[in-house]
């Protein structure tokens, strides 16, 4: 697909930014990255979402890619998606509905591997936290599923980095989808492959990385959720667990597949149950001596997602989850701490609280 800058201008519903913010930033400057594009604003992981991610100033625009049956790279949180697009309505697709189990995980709906890249362009966006973002559902119909070329084509245009993330690597195996080789032909066709390229590949599993580091030069981010442990251990046995991986052994083993981590927040930042901040862990620190990047996920500004002290508005309302409080303050805190990165469903914010 070829992106004119009118088609540009026309997905995000404003002007981007010109000249967009430069790739080149200091060492001690956070990166900003539109997680699913700028996805507090419009339904997640569409052009218009990453579009809109890049008028706001971000440094780069995060793809999740899943794969379509005649294997073709698309956007999409999930290989699961009736909760982002309109499948479920659509007769034609009806007897596509299956139960699958995915990582260990039973799931019941339409899978993109069971779809080719045609049927998945009929397919329209509709936005995934409807009850949080109702201003988004707003655009529910509108937007096409983009492919990652396509993603890749707007970045360039937009002059910012891209950070895809691999989802469900290990499971697309077993389903004669490989995605490691895809994906590192689709970065040196965009000539992405190098340290310096503006360009960040992040997985939750440690298998593809491993193998990704032996097919490209760019950027890897490990991705380290707050429990369990990677799908690809799970499945040869490996009794490691994220939080094995994130102590200073685990971290130097981590180093010799990845350049940084991407820690769920609250690894560096706990909260205790009534939603508070407690005191900060090591994790900032013994990263940093391991050769680690830190960037942690996901920064967002409902009341929902945010700590019980920044939650704003009448704790009355019916609303209220879904009304926005200090995310400021929050990404502050966290540069504060020493983070090298922010994910956040609201860059604009983001780059606002950066300074």
């Amino acid at each position: 697909m070829s992106l004119s800058r009118r088609s540009v201008l026309a997905l995000s519903g404003a002007a981007l930014m010109s000249p967009t913010a430069s790739l080149a930033k200091p060492a001690h400057r956070p990166i900003i990255i539109g997680h699913r594009g700028c996805s507090g604003e419009r339904p997640e992981h569409t052009l218009a979402s990453y579009a809109r991610a890049i008028e706001q100033g971000a440094d780069f625009i995060e793809p999740d890619l899943v794969l379509t049956k005649d294997g073709h790279f698309i956007a999409r949180h999930e290989n699961e998606i009736s909760g982002t697009t309109d499948v479920a309505a659509r007769p034609e697709f009806a007897t596509r509905k299956a139960t699958k189990t995915i990582d260990g995980t039973a799931m019941t709906g339409w899978f993109t591997e069971d779809f080719t890249l045609a049927e998945i362009k009929t397919l329209r966006a509709k936005e995934r936290l409807p009850q949080l973002r109702p201003a988004n559902a707003a655009f529910d119909g509108q937007f096409e599923i983009p492919t990652f070329l396509e993603v890749l084509a707007l970045a360039k245009m937009g002059k910012v980095g891209v950070y895809p993330e691999l989802k469900h690597p290990t499971y697309f195996a077993s389903q004669g989808l490989a995605m490691e080789a895809r994906l590192a032909e689709a970065v040196k066709a965009a000539g992405l492959n190098s340290k310096s390229a503006p360009i960040f590949i992040q997985c939750f599993e440690t298998a593809s990385l491993r193998t990704l580091r032996g097919l490209v030069n760019c950027r890897q981010i490990f991705l380290v959720d707050s429990e369990g442990a990677p799908a690809d251990l799970v499945k040869t046995g490996d009794a490691r667990t994220y939080a094995d991986l994130i102590t200073p052994t685990g971290l130097k083993t981590v180093a010799s597949f990845a350049d940084g981590i991407g820690p769920f927040k609250d690894l560096i930042l706990p909260r205790d149950a009534g939603g508070n901040w407690t005191s900060p862990t090591s994790l900032v620190k013994d990263a940093h001596a391991a050769g680690l990047a830190l960037h942690p996920w996901t920064f967002r500004a409902e009341n929902n997602f945010l700590p019980t002290a920044l939650r704003r508005g009448n704790a009355g309302a019916s609303d209220y989850l879904a009304q926005h409080g200090d995310l400021a303050a929050e990404i502050r805190k966290f540069i504060d701490l020493g983070v090298d990165g922010i994910f956040s469903d609201f860059p604009g914010l983001a780059v606002a609280a950066r300074g």
